[in-house]
């Protein structure tokens, strides 16, 4: 199939389209993205990602803009760029919590500055166990298994931690709107 048909193919998702794309266009997906992110495996999963978006969201692509292929390198190279820097935040929040230094919010903006504020005096009244568990699992997107392993505790403890300090915010948040 040429160029043009393959185009209007893939943007009716027909499955042996998703296919010949890949197969035409994976190797310098790929290509763009291990350059950005400097991992091979962690630029499949991109070029998968990326491609899995333009197929949910077929009208993003607009023939008269470019070819399919140059639509699928940008997608390709945004998506690597925001998994780059997606890592970077993640590692910086680490390093503070490994510093001791307080979390900054990622989801502040959502929050007015009273609610942040209150959330924050909250988390600050944790004991240290529990409030870096609970940063590393909502701020840091960490699963209660991965919070088990990075710290070395057993996954039964992170439970608990995590109980605890949930069951103790929920305290000092209904004793706050009495």
């Amino acid at each position: 199939m040429s160029a043009e048909p393959l185009a209007a193919a893939f943007i009716a998702r027909r499955p042996e389209a998703f296919e010949q794309v890949y197969t035409r266009n994976a190797v310098e997906l790929v290509s763009v993205a291990r350059y950005i992110l400097g991992d091979a495996a962690a630029a499949e999963d991109c070029v998968h990602d990326a491609l899995l978006r333009v197929w949910r969201t077929p009208q993003s692509y607009r023939p008269e803009r470019g070819s399919l292929r140059a639509f699928l390198i940008a997608c390709v190279r945004n998506e690597a760029l925001s998994q780059r820097r997606s890592v970077a935040r993640r590692q910086e929040r680490e390093r503070k919590v490994t510093e001791g230094a307080p979390l900054e919010f990622v989801d502040e903006p959502m929050l007015d500055r009273s609610d942040a504020e209150r959330v924050r005096a909250a988390l600050g009244q944790l004991p240290v166990e529990q409030r870096l568990t609970i940063e590393l699992a909502y701020y840091g997107g960490r699963t209660q298994r991965e919070i088990a392993a990075q710290l070395g505790v057993p996954l039964g403890t992170i439970k608990s931690r995590a109980a605890l300090a949930l069951k103790k915010l929920g305290q000092l948040g209904d004793a706050e709107d009495k």
